[in-house]
């Protein structure tokens, strides 16, 4: 097992990651931008060292700095979390470069699954259920325009090195294809410094719903069940429940096979996200592959009691699985809420001092968070300022005590999206287990 471990992150995901290291008896580093000197998370590491200024290009994107910070500290592993450098095959191997240990997979893994054109193509050759659309990458208006028409309109424009819901565009006719298909490459290149697109058939009312796996070195693979992500806003998630109120145990069978039957075709080390697409019809469609944690794991700890954190160490220090999939057992129910600073109804960011903080509790009540009153929201980084989990014996349950947890949920200073989540909860298409993808704009444009 290793011996010390920076963390090349922020905020809630940096102070879980500690966490899950001081239980496993490892020495943590923490790096931060200057924006971020009275983070939680640098408070509760062994060690902290500043990479640079806010903004995240000199700072949690700045791979010399960050890897000097590992060298002088002598951490002879790095876990990146998620967004930043997580999914960055360049990254994975400038570590391996300086005899670092990546914790998540392998850079041949990020390169091919992290790009979602390479990864669709290489899904086909899988035998995956695919979302109709492009072969790969669309490279010009013409390609774009020949794709489109034997898709069928609506499509939907997608960035190959896209996440996070940034560099999707949805075209409903063909006199909009060309201006936003520019528009897509250019959002492209500006989020990720990658203009690739490609195109697929969009579907009006899908499910969002994806499959957990772990896979150690050795080639076993086992998965976790499935996360229903389909509460979104503009293909950021909002509420993640597992199990789905939509998928009984038939269902979970065969998209657990597939997700794992995936892994195992592209030789997938250490923990990562099959994301599947379902229509009305309850057919999956593969989407794509995220190549690292997920800001939704929790919950699938909560009704696994697996932790996905610890078992990404264990792998990359070269452990086995702890469990075969015989072993994993789904308890209860659970959902989160993402707490982000931003305007419940316009969703605006409402970054700032926060001036009281009282965090709700009691049995099957986590919170994953690095806030605290008199902390002051950077405007600089993701809005996400906590994640409130529940679990219950049941939905009925889990949502009963997600409404209690939210009431008793303070957050003075700054706009955030508990007021939001309260509504959402109350709403009769969620209660009945009956939404798409749609539900939020519904919602908020009756």
């Amino acid at each position: 097992m290793f011996h010390k471990i920076l963390i090349a992150n922020r905020g809630e995901i940096a102070l879980r990651i500690i966490r899950a290291c001081k239980e496993l008896g490892i020495k943590t580093v923490a790096i931060y931008s200057k924006a971020d000197e009275s983070a939680l998370y640098v408070r509760f590491a062994d060690e902290r060292v500043c990479v640079g200024p806010p903004d995240s290009a000199q700072s949690y994107r700045n791979i010399p700095n960050i890897l000097s910070a590992a060298e002088i500290r002598d951490a002879e592993a790095i876990h990146p979390g998620y967004g930043f450098l997580a999914e960055n095959a360049h990254f994975a191997e400038a570590c391996e470069a300086a005899g670092i240990v990546f914790i998540g997979p392998t850079p041949d893994n990020i390169a091919l699954m992290g790009d979602k054109a390479k990864a669709k193509e290489t899904m086909i050759k899988c035998g995956m259920p695919i979302m109709p659309g492009s072969r790969g990458v669309v490279s010009s208006e013409k390609e774009a325009l020949d794709a489109a028409k034997e898709v069928g309109f609506p499509i939907i424009i997608k960035a190959c090195a896209g996440g996070g819901g940034r560099g999707m565009r949805v075209v409903r006719k063909e006199q909009e294809l060309i201006n936003t298909f520019l528009m897509a490459q250019a959002e492209a290149k500006a989020s990720f410094g990658n203009d690739e697109v490609y195109i697929e058939k969009f579907f009006s009312n899908p499910r969002h719903i994806e499959v957990q796996i772990l896979a150690d070195k050795s080639g076993s693979v086992i998965h976790l069940g499935e996360r229903d992500c389909s509460v979104q806003r503009r293909h950021q998630k909002l509420l993640e429940e597992t199990p789905s109120p939509i998928v009984d145990d038939k269902m979970r069978r065969k998209m657990g096979d597939a997700a794992v039957k995936a892994v195992k075709f592209v030789d997938y080390i250490n923990a990562g996200t099959i994301e599947f697409l379902v229509d009305e019809e309850n057919n999956f469609y593969f989407m794509e592959m995220n190549t690292r944690i997920q800001v939704e794991h929790p919950i699938t700890e909560m009704t696994t009691g697996i932790d996905i954190v610890k078992e990404q160490i264990r792998i990359a220090a070269g452990e086995s699985l702890r469990n075969t999939q015989k072993e994993v057992r789904m308890t209860g129910h659970s959902i989160e809420c993402r707490i982000n600073a931003e305007d419940s109804e316009k969703f605006i960011p409402s970054p700032g001092r926060i001036t009281a903080y009282c965090a709700p509790g009691g049995p099957g009540v986590r919170i994953d968070s690095g806030a605290y009153a008199g902390y002051t929201v950077p405007p600089y980084y993701d809005s996400v300022i906590a994640k409130l989990i529940v679990h219950g014996s049941d939905r009925e349950e889990a949502i009963s005590k997600m409404s209690r947890a939210l009431d008793e949920f303070v957050i003075e200073g700054i706009k955030t999206t508990i007021l939001f989540h309260k509504r959402l909860l109350k709403s009769p298409q969620f209660l009945a287990g009956k939404y798409s993808t749609n539900l939020v704009d519904q919602l908020l444009n009756p």
